[in-house]
């Protein structure tokens, strides 16, 4: 007969926190949030490591190559959706890669025969006021010139005016050769006065720019997570049907990490497509596995050689697997067992494999009850969807401002790869929905804002670092009545605004 759990699968909201003893020493600016990402043995260090235990999910509405730069500068990781092309997927990553920190690779580039008209429509689009003239209008073409805002006057100029006779051409240009580094980089910005500085290579190619709000911004972002090159960390989503061919070109394209995207992970599938990356890469090449929902799952991927396994079937904000298929788990109750076959694993065999909570995560709180409960670090959707980063539209919807967010199980990502069984290819039903988000503005703001009410937590906690928090935290089930009790209540609030409502 079938197996029951006599237990109930519960999620984060049913639970709270008991604080512990706090120290003198337990200040926010004492926490370390950093985490492993990916396996290693006993007494040895990750090679990849966290600063902070975010990572971004593996979706259309999320993570493109500008999320991840964002993020990485905040000590986190994006993993660029794969439920696009081979070529566009390693091309963003490539651009991540590119990115150096306090380095960019041109997004506003038009060619010499190109007109006025042009670069103010560039300008509106993309909101930039340097513009790269090169031969080709590529961001990497032979650099002949540089347009500003000061190389031009509306009022007074034709807007069928040719760029080759307006722009600032390439013999007044200051440029640094390819290979400079950023403090050199920034000597010659402030010795010139200027504020961009072409970074180009021996051909007259352009490769970066150097802005002085860019070398600003790197200096005020101790948390950024870089790899030995100094380049940005990246991840990248796979499947299970064509990662023979798209994995090579990730690894090509310069992917830190990889993660198999699915919605349940315990699969012969995902075990093959490990094997694919031990016999071609060995542990060169990291991959996550999931997702899975119980310690057997977890044993299984574990076994295989993921080198770290996502947790959470039906947990997410538009996921809608368990009303479709009636399978799933409370994200609590998965995150609990999970971590304890992971510390099982690790004793019995001297490797820790790290697990991340994907799901389930509806107030920043809801983040440090799944690093107490054993999460290594979280991946988040929603959360991300709502910023100036993620790869949407922003829209007014019934007059406040609102940001598209849509799963990749909806028949707009129809990303059919990730709900794959084998058989057909094509999305059979839908397991995701259409959505909007309120938007919240930059990441950076909310990551440092939510982050800091993790560590405000720990220190509650008595806990200084993540393995600290989950060996001492001391968690409670709460009853409806206490999670009711625990907001605003008995009281009429205000308006925003401060004024009382009519």
């Amino acid at each position: 007969m079938a197996y029951y759990f006599t237990e109930p699968s519960r999620t984060f909201n049913e639970y709270l926190l008991i604080p512990g003893y706090s120290s003198v020493e337990c200040t926010v600016e004492n926490v370390s949030l950093k985490t492993p990402v990916v396996k290693f043995k006993k007494g040895e260090e990750p090679k990849i490591s966290m600063n902070i235990p975010l990572v971004s999910a593996i979706m259309q509405a999320v993570s493109d190559d500008r999320m991840a730069v964002a993020l990485a500068k905040e000590g986190g990781i994006s993993f660029i959706f794969g439920s696009q092309s081979i070529e566009s997927q390693a091309e963003m990553v490539k651009k991540v890669k590119d990115h150096k920190a306090g380095f960019v690779r041109s997004d506003s580039n038009l060619r010499p025969d190109q007109t006025l008209a042009d670069v103010l429509a560039l300008k509106a689009e993309r909101g930039h006021s340097t513009i790269a003239i090169t031969d080709d209008g590529t961001s990497d073409g032979k650099i002949l010139g540089i347009v500003t805002s000061r190389d031009y006057r509306i009022s007074r100029m034709s807007t069928d005016t040719k760029i080759s006779e307006f722009m600032t051409p390439f013999e007044s240009l200051v440029y640094a050769d390819a290979g400079c580094t950023l403090s050199e980089a920034n000597d010659m910005l402030w010795e010139h006065k200027l504020n961009a500085l072409p970074i180009i290579d021996k051909n007259q190619r352009l490769k970066y720019f150097v802005f002085r709000k860019d070398y600003d911004t790197h200096k005020n972002n101790p948390n950024e997570l870089l790899d030995e090159c100094k380049r940005y960390i990246v991840g990248a989503g796979v499947n299970t049907r064509d990662y023979e061919e798209r994995i090579p070109a990730l690894v090509e394209a310069g992917a830190d990490v990889l993660c198999i995207d699915s919605s349940e992970g315990y699969s012969e599938w995902q075990k093959r497509t490990i094997e694919f990356v031990r016999k071609k890469y060995g542990d060169s090449v990291k991959i996550g596995a999931g997702n899975v929902v119980d310690g057997d799952g977890f044993r299984f991927l574990a076994d295989a050689g993921a080198d770290f396994v996502k947790i959470g079937i039906g947990g997410g904000s538009i996921c809608i697997t368990r009303e479709q298929k009636g399978i799933g788990r409370g994200q609590a109750t998965a995150t609990i067992e999970v971590a304890k076959a992971r510390d099982e694993y690790f004793k019995e065999t001297g490797i820790y494999v790290p697990i991340c909570s994907d799901g389930g995560i509806v107030y920043d709180y809801h983040m440090t009850l799944a690093l107490a409960m054993g999460a290594d670090f979280l991946m988040l959707g929603r959360y991300f969807s709502r910023f100036d980063e993620s790869p949407t539209n922003k829209l007014i919807v019934n007059g406040a401002y609102v940001k598209e967010y849509w799963g990749e199980g909806s028949n707009r990502a129809r990303n059919w790869q990730r709900y794959d069984l084998g058989g057909d290819s094509k999305l059979k039903f839908e397991e995701g929905v259409d959505s909007y988000v309120p938007y919240a503005g930059s990441l950076k703001d909310n990551v440092t804002l939510s982050l800091n009410k993790v560590k405000s937590t720990m220190c509650n906690c008595g806990a200084l670092t993540i393995p600290e928090l989950q060996k001492n935290a001391k968690i409670t089930l709460v009853s409806a009545t206490s999670i009711v009790e625990g907001g605003a209540h008995d009281v009429i609030l205000k308006n925003r605004d401060n004024s009382a409502p009519r």
